[in-house]
């Protein structure tokens, strides 16, 4: 089994997170990844994107090819269309659908709803509510993550065990939070899927 994702979003919204998370999980598992960053530009409120590969057998390239991406998963609904390219005939777009307007040329909301529309497979809802919701806005990313975690090759109590150990450092309160987060955003795809 393999698992090609392209992580897409904004500086600062976790998307490098996630990848550590399920990096974190995939090693535990006995399972081979790559992994490749363009992060250079998070500083400034810019495009951050990872390639992650996940696989039962060795990896020879830490980058995804055209059309080859089982999964694109976005904190940002903008980010999930750029990346279009490289999602397959049979792969999943999950993506927040709360926007991080920072160009002038942002599309509306209409545009980007009419686009997503084009697409079969998609799981698209407000992850920022969620999190809020849930008493924590700032663990969106982690809703994100478990959202798309249905897809991805990897027991979600591995993924958990992941969360554990990237965020233990910072306490038992954090990693229960995004624990929760994780949860919810699961339960939410896992609704939509069966509508």
């Amino acid at each position: 089994m393999k698992t090609d994702i392209v992580l897409a979003g904004v500086g600062g919204q976790g998307i490098l997170s996630i990848a550590t998370i399920l990096g974190t999980a995939a090693l535990e598992e006995n399972m081979h990844i790559k992994q490749a960053e363009v992060h250079g530009m998070s500083q400034r409120g810019g495009d951050v994107q990872s390639n992650l590969r996940i696989s039962e057998n060795p990896i020879a390239s830490d980058l995804i090819p055209l059309g080859g991406a089982d999964l694109i998963v976005s904190l940002e609904p903008m980010e999930a269309l750029r990346y279009l390219p490289y999602l397959k005939p049979t792969g999943w777009i999950v993506t927040n659908t709360t926007p991080f307007i920072n160009i002038e040329t942002y599309p509306t909301p209409e545009a980007l709803e009419a686009e997503m529309a084009q697409h079969d497979r998609v799981i698209a809802f407000d992850m920022d509510k969620v999190a809020k919701d849930l008493g924590s806005p700032r663990s969106s990313n982690m809703v994100l993550l478990g959202a798309a975690s249905p897809f991805i090759h990897l027991g979600a109590e591995k993924i958990e065990d992941g969360i554990r150990k990237v965020f233990g450092a910072k306490g038992e309160k954090i990693v229960e939070t995004n624990i929760k987060a994780f949860r919810a955003g699961r339960v939410y795809s896992q609704d939509l899927q069966n509508k």
